[in-house]
């Protein structure tokens, strides 16, 4: 670790900044299997994508910024920390609490698999063994496979960052990363990230928990969502843009809570063939390992969802609760607004999405398709109304439908469900025709119906255990845990 004054940091930034990045596979568990780019000229066009993508995402939210967005020449600076070996870190707290204010971090350096992607391997500022890091007022850049900015690995390892700028930009790069029960504070950071595979906001097995408020959360490589999740996630009041991928991946038993944040998800390359499907919100299990199987959540409290392509929510191989509360959702895509449906994880005939879907002072627009090895329990709630048809393609899998009085469900097409429970005056045909369960139902009447069971597995497939708490950190002897892990899916 070398410390520099801060001249000297200014010029390591304007290198950085002129460093051209290799595009490099991405072994082990990551969100991204991309293939390494051994042309000078794919190197260039991806940079230059890269920089588009950005431009265009920083518009996108330009008139709906929750809080002021740091950029790099907004943080004073007074000495620079780098590293460039291998698998080092710049910045390590380790079983002791530590500050760090008006610091340039510089990290190079190459790792792959469980070393870097569980245990913190190569990242540029790592936390552990119960650590405390409290950071404000820094730059963190990162440019090499597998360096993580900011890691939080750990039950009772602490990360607290604020008023800080991140970017990274090799692949399997996130800028927060929890993994093994860890715990991350941010506030009122900007972080940008352009490697594949590379979460603005990121876990992975054993998860932990994460809490950002306000900023500024960018992606634009392949696979990487502004928010991959096999923890528990909180985002208060930011804004958030991917220009490549989905917006927010949950996996397996794990959460994802949005309050008055704003999403625009722009998911228009896909890093494999496990599905078909482009969109703005997924919630799936991998049976990776990574992440426990159980009842996995989403939720939307007030703040704006914008999806430029595919569909807003595709659900597969999992059960998943999603509420949304007040928020506003636009599909600016040919897309639908729900999907449930078996794709390439799990075993074929029982890899469907198991959805319960609470809307509470929403407005829903899209239609819904649940397919034969899927199903839906839909509640409309406190004046909700949707519009929309499900299933108007024919019976597949089981829907109820619940509405409550006060809320309504205007049809855009003919609908198949299965069940449905609603006043007198909650459902407008417009035209179309409801089959409930097979038969006609006749606007303008009662009906009383029974919601559908959701299985939920605690079974986490084999991976480390319940909660997916991580497997004990390797120590070199050749143990079991340090083989090479399952592939992380493609998503």
């Amino acid at each position: 670790m070398k410390r520099k004054n801060k001249f000297l940091a200014l010029a390591a930034v304007l290198v950085a900044i002129s460093t051209a990045t290799a595009l490099t596979s991405c072994s082990g568990n990551n969100q991204s299997s991309e293939t390494k780019s051994s042309s000078a000229s794919s190197t260039s066009d991806s940079a230059t994508d890269s920089a588009k993508q950005s431009s265009n995402a920083e518009s996108t939210v330009k008139n709906s910024s929750s809080s002021a967005k740091l950029s790099e020449s907004d943080i004073k600076v007074n000495e620079t920390i780098e590293n460039s070996s291998d698998g080092e870190h710049a910045i390590t707290v380790d079983g002791t609490q530590k500050s760090y204010s008006n610091v340039l971090v510089n990290k190079t350096g190459e790792a792959d698999g469980d070393e870097a992607d569980f245990y913190g391997e190569n990242s540029a500022i790592f936390a552990t063994n119960k650590g405390t890091a409290d950071i404000k007022n820094i730059v963190v850049k990162t440019n090499g496979t597998h360096a993580n900015a900011v890691f939080s690995y750990g039950e009772g390892t602490t990360v607290n960052i604020s008023d800080s700028y991140i970017e990274t930009s090799g692949n399997c790069s996130g800028g927060l990363m929890t993994t093994g029960g860890g715990t991350m504070n941010a506030d009122n950071l900007t972080i940008k990230t352009s490697g594949n595979s590379s979460a603005a906001i990121r876990s992975d097995r054993g998860g932990g928990t994460v809490k950002v408020n306000g900023g500024y959360y960018e992606t634009s490589g392949v696979g990487s969502p502004v928010i991959y999740s096999t923890a528990d996630i909180t985002v208060n009041d930011a804004d958030m843009v991917s220009t490549a991928s989905q917006g927010v991946v949950v996996e397996g038993k794990n959460s994802v809570t949005l309050n008055n944040a704003n999403l625009t998800a722009d998911n228009t390359k896909k890093n494999g063939s496990h599905s078909n499907y482009y969109q703005a919100v997924m919630i799936y299990q991998s049976m990776s390992g990574d992440a426990a199987q159980g009842l996995s959540s989403f939720s939307m409290n007030g703040g704006n969802l914008t999806n430029k392509n595919g569909d807003v929510f595709f659900i597969t191989n999992t059960a998943t609760q999603i509420n949304l509360t007040s928020a506003n959702i636009t599909n600016e895509a040919d897309g639908i607004f729900l999907r449930a449906a078996a794709a390439g994880w799990g075993s074929e005939g029982s890899n469907g999405g198991q959805v319960t879907l609470n809307a509470s002072k929403q407005t829903i627009n899209g239609d819904m398709v649940v397919d034969s090895v899927s199903n839906l329990n839909l509640y409309l709630k406190d004046k909700s109304t949707y519009t929309g048809a499900i299933n108007s393609d024919g019976q597949q899998g089981e829907v109820y439908v619940e509405i409550e009085s006060g809320s309504t469900w205007t049809l855009s097409g003919d609908s198949y469900i299965t069940s449905l429970t609603c006043e007198a005056d909650s459902i407008n045909l417009n035209g179309h025709t409801l089959y409930v369960n097979g038969k006609k139902y006749t606007e303008g009447t009662q009906s009383k119906g029974t919601a559908i069971e959701v299985t939920v597995s605690s079974n986490n497939g084999g991976g480390p255990g319940e909660g997916g708490t991580p497997p004990e950190k390797p120590d070199g002897s050749g143990s079991d845990n340090k083989g090479t892990p399952p592939a992380k899916p493609e998503n």
